[in-house]
């Protein structure tokens, strides 16, 4: 183990060199791992396989911490992008005018987790796994998912059938198999997940976490206007409409927001061309038509995230799906 002090961050910087045994005078390769944000000797070098590796193939392994910080760094909502918590939503599609401002937003906050929709991962990679965070990509077939795994993504949320807004068309229940049949990385699933009976079922399925979004807009500290609020509570499943009439991709609404922007139902069955250049003009998705999933009916009042996370945790433990707990948390 070795020590020196960071100029860029002021603190000690960490970092372990496994030296495998070898002849006296021999020349070795050097393999640096250079990650960050997660990845240090701790749970890198000190891991058995990595060793294991590197003395069979003769390898000295260097692994430093590439983002020390210290003591005192924010665990709350103050300070947290600043230290690469949290999760970034990014619309990757080639119409959307907005991505390459919204990308160096990113890259210089530089979260954890960066999710991608409507395209390939592929644009956003290298930068984001550059500064060492991960990249999860919305997918809705499995043909979508294959592409997305071979471009490197580091995860796959499958958007199945029942999703708000931009949704998937195939069953949790088949898309979650296919997909595990090729796949055993980190998965998430969404679409009409609102109770810790869903949860457990997605886990169940295959699923290492379940995504809920429908669930929590009706929350206060969700950034949407109180009538869309709401309206969520108003509606029920039947309330719910799948067209592409909005942005050209098929898509979960509220019947109410439709007919309130206009949208017959001649205009609904018109198919239209992909199009995210202007989402923030007139008439436009989630700035007067609101989306929502299947599991709409399950918002029945507006209530914070705490008592929602709250209750679905107590929910989660009495329904005893504690074997279901994913893999990949510790």
């Amino acid at each position: 183990m070795y020590q020196h002090v960071s100029a860029a961050t002021g603190t000690d910087m960490t970092f372990s060199v496994y030296v495998p045994e070898h002849d006296g005078g021999a020349k070795l390769p050097v393999v640096w791992y250079l990650s960050g944000l997660t990845c240090t000797h701790a749970n890198v070098t000190e891991n058995g396989e990595v060793r294991r590796l590197c003395a069979a193939l003769s390898l000295i392994f260097v692994a430093p911490d590439t983002s020390p910080h210290g003591e005192g760094v924010a665990d709350g909502a103050a300070g947290a992008y600043d230290f690469g918590l949290g999760a970034v939503f990014l619309i990757v599609h080639p119409t959307y005018e907005r991505f390459e401002a919204e990308l160096d937003l990113v890259c210089e906050y530089r979260p954890s987790i960066v999710i991608t929709a409507l395209g390939s991962p592929r644009r956003v990679l290298d930068r984001i796994h550059g500064y060492g965070g991960s990249v999860f990509s919305d997918v809705v077939t499995p043909e979508q998912a294959r592409k997305a795994a071979a471009a490197g993504a580091d995860g796959l949320i499958l958007v199945a059938s029942g999703a708000g807004g931009h949704t998937g068309h195939y069953s949790p229940f088949a898309l979650v198999e296919e997909v595990r049949s090729f796949w055993d990385g980190p998965l998430i699933l969404g679409g009409a997940i609102g109770s810790a009976r869903a949860i457990g079922a997605a886990l169940d399925l295959g699923a290492d976490f379940a995504y809920m979004g429908t669930h929590f807009i009706a929350a206060p500290e969700s950034l949407v206007v109180d009538d869309n609020r709401e309206m969520l509570v108003r509606a029920s499943m039947s309330d719910i409409v799948t067209t592409p009439a909005v942005t050209g991709v098929a898509s979960n609404w509220i019947r109410e927001s439709l007919d309130r922007a206009g949208f017959t139902p001649e205009i609904l069955e018109v198919k239209k061309k992909i199009d995210f250049s202007n989402l923030h003009g007139d008439a436009k998705a989630w700035k007067n038509i609101w989306g929502a999933g299947h599991s709409v009916g399950t918002t029945r009042s507006i209530r914070t995230v705490a008592t929602i996370v709250d209750e679905l945790v107590d929910d989660f433990r009495e329904a005893n799906f504690g074997r279901s707990i994913s893999r990949w948390i510790s």
